[in-house]
């Protein structure tokens, strides 16, 4: 029997993770909030935004493939509820 990697471990134990890979970036933008860098990203194909943030800056992924894990999340902005993806793991491909 083949060992599991982490990422088939880290999806059976949250049903609510998704995993995509070989995903087109159209626009990244990272802007300084609290002492974190908040990321945001388009995927191409979608019209959702994927946030994820970091302590240091990440190079520009814009016009990049990554692999993405994520769930998906709703967020309520000036009293509208937005659908965003919060990003917990990011791998450039």
């Amino acid at each position: 029997m083949a060992r599991k990697t982490a990422l088939q471990k880290l999806l059976e134990t949250h049903p609510n993770l998704v995993h995509t890979e070989l995903c087109k970036v159209t626009s990244h933008v990272q802007r300084e909030e609290d002492g974190w860098f908040i990321n945001t990203l388009l995927i191409e194909g979608t019209d959702v935004p994927f946030i994820f943030k970091r302590k240091k800056k990440y190079k520009n992924l814009e016009s990049g493939v990554v692999n993405l894990t994520y769930y998906p999340e709703m967020k309520e902005i000036a009293g509208m509820e937005f659908e965003t993806m919060k990003v917990v793991r990011i791998k450039a491909s």
